[in-house]
């Protein structure tokens, strides 16, 4: 039996930019086991699972090496699928059922709007073996939030120039974001998102990293609306709205190609 794998690239203009998400709309049950193996043989930081419930999509992600609570970039390029194929017509609206309880997706002024939950860091005593790892050394702000730990450094070149040992980070479960405030117009922070624990050494574009990120933000820059760039080889844009203890993330997608995977 094999499993048709939709790649596409999501937070991204062009093919070559943003995050690749692996897309799957099963015709049947799977077993978690089988969801491993196909994102295994992807190799893409994460593969989406998608399963028609009524009007509803049962959806998990996984990475290379385990499955995850919450991913931004696959849930958008499952959006984008279902739009593109006319599973959904444009006008309907994409209702996800997850590990993080219900998300939303819809199509709004020519992008995807995300609906997710907001994760907000709180400040602790900085952990000397992850700015080590990182090559850090003053951090303006470090911090746990639910899933994550978030750093802010100074400036953008310590940010690009940051060059981690992943074996050393390897040993904290919870992803990393790397943050500075951003100089450039049309953009108001820059992030750098690392995940070596769970098969992603560096991740493009992290949606999820951004729901941790835009209530740091926001309440550094007194804005409830922003973009944020990832800095990462591909890069991405994403824009963030505030509202209560949710995060609205917005962003493009595009098709790239499809694989076929044994099980």
């Amino acid at each position: 039996m094999k499993m048709k794998v939709n790649l596409i690239a999501a937070f991204a203009d062009t093919p070559e930019s943003g995050n690749m998400a692996g897309v799957a709309l099963l015709k049947g049950f799977f077993t978690g086991e089988a969801f491993q193996h196909v994102a295994s043989e992807i190799a893409l930081s994460e593969t989406a699972f998608l399963l028609q419930e009524g009007d509803k999509f049962k959806l998990r992600w996984f990475t290379p090496t385990t499955e995850v609570d919450l991913c931004g970039h696959a849930t958008l390029a499952s959006a984008h699928y279902l739009w593109e194929e006319g599973v959904l017509e444009k006008d309907e609206e994409a209702i996800f059922k997850t590990r993080s309880g219900p998300l939303t997706a819809r199509l709004k002024d020519g992008l995807i709007e995300l609906d997710f939950p907001g994760d907000t860091a709180v400040e602790e005593q900085a952990n000397s073996l992850i700015l080590s790892a990182l090559g850090v050394k003053d951090p303006l702000f470090f911090g746990k939030a639910r899933d994550y730990y978030l750093i802010e450094i100074s400036s953008y070149e310590e940010l690009i120039g940051l060059k981690p040992n992943m074996n050393h980070l390897s040993a904290f479960p919870k992803g990393i974001i790397v943050t500075c405030k951003s100089v450039k117009p049309g953009c108001d922070f820059v992030s750098r998102f690392f995940a070596p624990a769970v098969g992603i050494d560096e991740d493009p574009v992290t949606g999820s990293a951004h729901c941790v990120l835009a209530p740091y933000w926001g309440e550094k820059l007194g804005m409830t609306k922003m973009t944020g760039y990832q800095a990462s080889r591909r890069g991405g844009t994403v824009g963030v709205r505030l509202a209560g203890d949710r995060v609205y993330l917005t962003g493009t997608a595009v098709s790239v190609s499809s694989r076929e995977i044994e099980l």
